[in-house]
């Protein structure tokens, strides 16, 4: 075999294997899209909640006006976002969290609220919700997780540099623990 044969070989398998690396970026980068999108429509879900959890929660808490306005607005500043996964939504939607916390938590203060159906099952959706909300962010992490992995590896980086390729980020929360609520 000549020099040039063995070169043009060469040349080849390097253009196999950034291809095969390009398509497994590629393919990460959408398993994180996916998740991504699956914590959209929880987080959708919870917003449509948050007006029927106000106004349930409204009647019977009437000096609770500071909680029940931050919830309003944390909520109004959510759903302002566009798609894909940005750090300033996250940074809202913790907020947002930890405020409905609260606002759950109110049912202690007002026994009458407690006893009410629809903030009951308004409070049970918000935790199911929330739930389904921590499964879809464990899942779109582990997939940002390895994706940020193959970024960062060699020969990957070499290939993710060349194409764009850029990192996502995490939605972490601080408090781990799932809403619960006693009904």
């Amino acid at each position: 075999m000549s020099a040039a044969a063995g070169l043009l070989w060469a040349l080849a398998a390097l253009l196999v294997a950034g291809v095969w690396i390009y398509n497994r970026l590629v393919a990460d980068r959408n398993l994180a899209r996916e998740g991504y999108a699956d914590i959209d429509v929880q987080l959708k879900r919870r917003a449509d909640l948050v007006p029927q959890l106000v106004e349930a929660v409204r009647a019977y808490a009437a000096y609770e006006r500071a909680t029940l306005s931050a919830v309003t607005e944390l909520r109004a500043s959510a759903v302002g976002f566009g798609t894909g996964p940005a750090e300033a939504r996250f940074d809202v939607e913790r907020e947002l969290g930890a405020k409905l916390k609260q606002l759950l938590l109110l049912q202690e203060n007002y026994p009458q609220l407690k006893a009410d159906a629809n903030f009951r099952d308004l409070s049970a959706k918000l935790v199911d919700t929330e739930d389904q909300l921590q499964h879809a962010r464990r899942f779109y992490n582990g997939a940002v997780n390895q994706y940020r992995n193959r970024l960062e590896s060699f020969p990957q980086v070499i290939v993710a540099r060349a194409f764009g390729f850029e990192p996502l980020p995490f939605f972490e929360t601080e408090d781990r623990d799932a809403v619960k609520v006693a009904l």
